[in-house]
Order: structure tokens, then C-alpha cells, then sequence
């Protein structure tokens, strides 16, 4: 505030010595012009120069010729100096009119006094502004980025106030950033200014103006908004070209009172934004309570959603946790982060093992004795498990055999296996072992005699995770190639990873054994429309700049997924968004013979029995050819 009133000071003294030499150069030329009959006498010039340099810098000042900094004027802003001067030479020429009668000369000197003064404050606006720009900007104006703020509070002060403060400095990152604009849902708002920029409109002007405007960036900016009017703010602002950037919540900012700072907090915009439902809070001191001190092991730990489950268990201070996955890459990895993050005070074993392994796995258990097992490792690529449906069975469904049975005989407190929503109605061999894995897991909590729960949680496409589509459209535009899609009007359920892992971890913490937790994920998004807001994130217009090829359905895919089956219903938790499935009564008789041969037919190789027996086992499994024929 103290810059800007100096600022408007300097400027207003500027004005009043304009006006001032203006009166002079008036008085000048009518007494050249009319042979001194018009000019002013000695005592006239003081009284109308004093009247003209107070009038014409209090219009000015009420006119708002003062608000802007100079970066920003525009030709509105001149034609507010035009009002302002023509304002001031008005009440000139009403206060002369008063003091000397129609037969003075205040007439001739008032209209001559406007076109001079008028001509000279605008001139040494537009004169210092391009030299201010050179200085101070050294000649790199138009090499900055044009940007829209969105949101004319506070956080769009601070924003314009680092800015400014960086204009001097060409390594500071807000340097880049040229403010053109605001928008703002507050009517009372529109078409006032923020430090000298103008809100334009309302976010539904956005598009519009970012064409009109030719926008570069822009920068959301109301940390305190909900997440429903963040996600249909940034779905507008999506729909540009622009490149979106996105302070975050109030809850996650750092501020230093004495000099708050935002430009460095902002972020790019994530997928995970557009989501169509806020995001899934969860109960920490559940969780917390039995997590700590117990014994842990995730299977398949370093893949995207094992990885994760380590990451948040290890938070809750448990007393060890065991890592076990076949690829040492993903272990490693994990396990160095976890090393890195939390030192000796983590008791982590990493182990590289296969869950088909079931004497392997028996070591494993009787060695360190698990308390809670999460069962994430899994094959799950959907196309390629349609070419070696028996490389599905041997890893997804005997390996969580072996797990679950294990977990059984050594006394496991809870065994969390984590499901997809492909094994609802399943029309791909992926999804059919799934469901078969949860059928185990059902069987378990049957027919089990120990204290072990088992617990299957279920959810959709899981942003970022391996496999996943998003990271497949990221390299794809990344290396200038057609986004591939497999279908226009294809639809999915997405949650973030976290969510995901959450989910598990709250499930363990709420269940009491054979239920199947389902998240309420809201409205599935069509992923032609995620791929368009994807390429939109990296600056680029869809269909324009960046391909969207259409391939076809793959063998297996549906064009939308389901998340329960009909007969399993829904039943309500403490937490809103989670639901529990019904148990379906799995037939004993015939369940264990029929695995132990599905066993044996994968064993040998046998894909076409394989995928026979698997029909047998899940009886909503249809098969690609049926799939086909009836055009799911």
C-alpha cells in the first residue's frame, strides 16, 4: 500500500505541474492569436492556473486515473484522464463564469486550457509508460505470459503484489506472469479493479475472454472455495488452451503474515481435479488404532496401489512392516523411499517373492508372523490378460488362495484382498479372476474357523496407477502422438490412489469379516472427455494440436463398469461414502474341487480349459464371443 500511495502521489504531482505549464502555454498562445485580447492578466492567470491544478487533480483522482499501475493502462484508462480533465475545465469555467461575468475570457481560455492540458497529461502518460516498460522490463514485455486470475479476494492481492515486486528481477519465476485480467462470481466486483487490473466478469466469462484477451495462464486463486465450485470452475477453465495452474486449499497453504507468498505454492492442474465428486475423507484414528504396533505385510508392495498402502501404514507407526512383490525394481524403490522418509524408526523387511509361491509364502508367514496381510499383487492389464488366461489364474486367483489359506492357518487378526469393479458381470479374464478371488475370499469368511476377517474392498480405475490410462495419454502427447481411445461414449468410475489405499485401510478398520466395501465414486467421467481435459492441461487445443484417435473396443471391454453385482444390495457404513455388499453364499460342496482343477489347468498351460473351468466358477463371466454377441 505504501508503493501505491507514493505511486499516486508522484503521478498527481506530475498532473499538477502538466496542468499548471499547460495554463501558462494557453495564456501564451491566446495572447499571440487574438492580439492579447483574450489572454489573461496577471492576477486572471494565478486564479484560474491555482483553480485548474486543484480541480483537474481531484477529478482525476475521483475519475480513478490513479488505481492503475502503469503496466496496465489501457485506452479505457486515458479516455477516464480525458473525463477527469474535461470534468476539471467545467468547473473552471463555472467558477470564472461567476468571478468575471460573461464578458471575461474564461471561455476561450477553458476550451484551449482542456485541449492542452488533456493532450499533455495523456501524452506523459503514454510517453512514461513505454519508457517504465522498457526500464524496468528490459525490453522482455512481450515475452510474458498474458494471464486471467481467477478470484478478485485477498489471495489475487498477494499474487499481484509479488508480481510487481518481481518486475526487477528476470530469475524470479513471477516474472513471467503479465495480469490482463480477473474473474469473479461476486457482481459486486465486476468491472472494478484489483491493484490496478480489472475484473472483467463472472467465471462463465472465461472462455470468452481468454480468446478475446488472447490468455496464456491462468491462475486459480481462491483457496477457500468447495471443492464442487473449484471442480466446475476448473472444468471451464479446462476448456481452454491455457495453461491452468491451481493454489491449493486453505488447510494446505503456507503464509508468513509478515510477507505472505502464493506464486511459489501453486500447482499444475491434476486429472484428479475433474473428478465428478469431492473427494473421500476417511476416519484417521480408526485406522490409527489398528495399525500401530502390529505386523503388516502388503504382497505386491511396490506397485502403485502396494507402494501407496506402505506410504499411509507407515504413517500410523505399526511395529514392522513386510514389503513382498516379485519385480525387485518396484521393492527397491519403495523401500528406499520409506528408508529416506523414515530412517531407522521404521522396522521395513523388503522381500522379492511370488504369492504363487505357496512354500515361499508359508516361510514368510511363519518367519515373521503378520498380523494384518493386504493382498494388492495381481495381474490386471486387461488385453493382455486375454492372451494368457492362465497366467491370470496362476497369479490372481491361486495366489490369493495360497495368501488367504495361509493367513488362515497362521492367525492373521485381518486379511484385506483388493478388488476391482471389472469383476462385477465380467467380460474379460481379468475380471473374472477378480471375481474369483473375491468368491475366495467370501469362502473363507464361510467357511473359516480361526479369528482371521476377510475383507475384499472394490473400487474403480485408479488414477496415475500402473496400467492406467492416464499415464499411456501423458506420453502419448508428450511425444506428439494421437491420444488413442478406445471408444467414444466409454465411461468410467476413477478415484486417486489414495483414495483407493484409504479405502482398504479404512475397510480393515470397520470390518468384521466377509464383506465386500464399495465406494460411492459419484458419476463415472467418459474418458474421451478426460483425454480432452488432459490435453487441454499441456496447453494444447484437442483434435487440433493433438490427435484423439478412436481404436475400438478391446476384447473383454465393456463400455462402462459396475461396482456391485444385483444380488449382492447395498448396505450403509458410518462413513457416507462407503457401502458394504451383501455376502453371496458360496456352494462348499463343489468350490475347492473346482479351484484345485482350475489349479491344475493352468498349471499345465491349458488356456482353453482354463477359461472354460473359470466360466464355470463365475457364473456372470461372459465370454468374449457372447460378449460380442449381445454388444456390451
Amino acid at each position: 500500500m505504501k508503493n501505491i500511495s507514493f505511486r499516486k502521489l508522484v503521478l498527481c504531482l506530475a498532473d499538477m505541474f502538466v496542468t499548471c505549464i499547460g495554463c501558462f502555454l494557453t495564456n501564451y498562445l491566446l495572447l499571440l492569436l487574438t492580439n492579447g485580447q483574450r489572454s489573461l492578466n496577471s492576477s486572471q492567470i494565478v486564479v484560474f492556473t491555482t483553480l485548474y491544478i486543484v480541480l483537474t487533480a481531484a477529478a482525476l483522482l475521483l475519475c480513478g486515473a490513479y488505481n492503475k499501475y502503469w503496466r496496465y493502462f489501457k485506452i479505457k484508462d486515458y479516455l477516464y484522464c480525458i473525463l477527469g480533465t474535461g470534468v476539471s475545465s467545467l468547473f473552471v469555467l463555472l467558477i470564472t463564469y461567476l468571478l468575471y461575468r460573461p464578458d471575461g475570457p474564461a471561455y476561450s481560455f477553458c476550451i484551449m486550457s482542456f485541449i492542452i492540458i488533456t493532450i499533455g497529461i495523456t501524452a506523459f502518460r503514454f510517453c512514461f509508460r513505454r519508457t517504465f516498460l522498457l526500464l524496468t522490463d528490459h525490453g522482455q514485455i512481450e515475452m510474458k505470459k498474458r494471464t486471467m486470475i481467477v478470484g478478485a479476494g485477498e489471495a489475487c492481492r498477494i499474487i499481484l503484489r509479488e508480481i510487481e515486486s518481481a518486475r526487477l528481477d528476470q530469475n524470479n519465476p513471477s516474472n513471467q506472469y503479465l495480469p490482463i485480467g480477473i474473474v469473479d462470481d461476486d457482481p459486486k466486483k465486476l468491472k472494478t479493479e484489483v491493484m490496478g487490473v480489472e475484473v472483467m466478469g463472472n467465471c462463465e466469462d472465461i472462455i470468452r475472454l481468454c480468446k478475446k484477451e488472447k490468455i496464456e495462464v491462468i491462475l486459480f486463486a481462491i483457496p477457500s472455495c468447495t471443492e464442487a465450485q473449484r471442480r466446475y470452475i476448473l472444468d471451464l477453465c479446462s476448456e481452454t488452451s491455457c495453461v491452468i495452474k491451481v493454489v491449493p486449499y486453505l488447510s494446505e497453504l503456507f503464509l508468513d503474515e509478515e510477507q505472505p507468498r502464493l506464486m511459489s505454492q501453486f500447482n499444475d492442474i491434476k486429472v484428479e481435479d475433474l473428478l465428478g465428486r469431492d473427494p473421500v475423507t476417511f476416519d484417521k484414528e480408526d485406522i490409527r488404532r489398528i495399525i500401530r504396533d502390529k505386523v503388516c505385510m502388503i504382497t505386491g508392495g511396490g506397485g502403485s496401489i502396494g507402494s501407496e498402502l506402505t506410504r499411509q501404514i507407515a504413517a500410523y507407526r505399526p511395529k514392522r512392516i513386510i514389503i513382498v512383490d516379485i519385480y525387485e525394481n518396484n521393492a527397491y524403490d519403495i523401500q528406499q523411499e520409506l528408508v529416506m522418509e523414515y530412517g531407522e524408526e521404521l522396522d521395513l523387511v523388503t522381500l522379492i517373492a511370488s504369492v504363487r509361491d505357496k512354500e515361499k509364502m508359508k516361510i514368510i508367514f511363519e518367519t515373521y508372523k503378520p498380523q494384518l496381510v493386504f493382498h494388492a499383487a495381481a495381474h490386471k492389464h486387461v488385453p493382455l490378460m486375454e492372451t494368457s488366461p492362465e497366467e491370470a489364474v496362476k497369479n490372481n486367483v491361486i495366489g490369493t488362495y495360497n495368501v488367504a489359506s495361509l493367513s488362515e492357518f497362521y492367525g492373521v487378526e485381518k486379511f484385506m484382498m483388493i478388488s476391482t469393479d471389472k469383476a462385477v458381470n465380467p467380460t474379460n479374464i481379468m475380471g473374472a479372476t477378480k471375481r474369483c478371488c473375491e468368491m475366495i475370499v467370501q469362502y473363507m469368511a464361510q467357511c473359516s474357523t480361526s479369528k482371521t476377517a476377510f475383507i475384499t474392498t472394490r473400487f474403480g480405475n485408479v488414477l496415475g496407477s500402473n496400467g492406467s490410462v492416464i499415464p499411456l495419454f501423458k506420453r502419448q502427447i508428450e511425444s506428439g502422438k494421437p491420444v488413442t481411445v478406445t471408444h467414444p461414449e466409454i465411461i468410467r468410475y476413477f478415484m486417486t490412489i489414495p483414495e483407493a489405499v484409504s479405502l482398504v485401510l479404512q475397510a480393515a478398520a470397520m470390518a468384521k469379516g466377509g464383506e465386500i466395501f464399495v465406494l460411492d465414486m459419484g458419476q463415472p467421467v467418459k474418458i474421451t472427455t478426460l483425454a480432452e481435459n488432459l490435453i487441454r492441461m499441456y496447453g494444447k487445443v484437442p483434435y487440433k494440436d493433438v490427435e484423439i484417435k478412436f481404436t475400438g473396443l478391446r476384447p473383454g471391454e465393456k463400455l462402462f463398469e459396475e461396482l456391485l453385482m444385483n444380488e449382492e444390495g447395498l448396505k450403509e457404513t458410518e462413513n457416507a461414502k462407503i457401502f458394504i455388499g451383501n455376502q453371496i453364499p458360496i456352494n462348499q460342496s463343489d468350490f475347492v474341487p473346482k479351484l484345485e482343477k482350475l489349479e491344475e489347468y493352468a498349471v499345465a498351460n491349458d488356456p482353453e480349459n482354463t477359461v472354460a473351468l473359470l466360466h464355470e466358477l463365475v457364473p456372470t463371466f461372459v465370454h468374449k464371443a457372447e460378449f460380442e454377441k449381445y454388444n456390451y
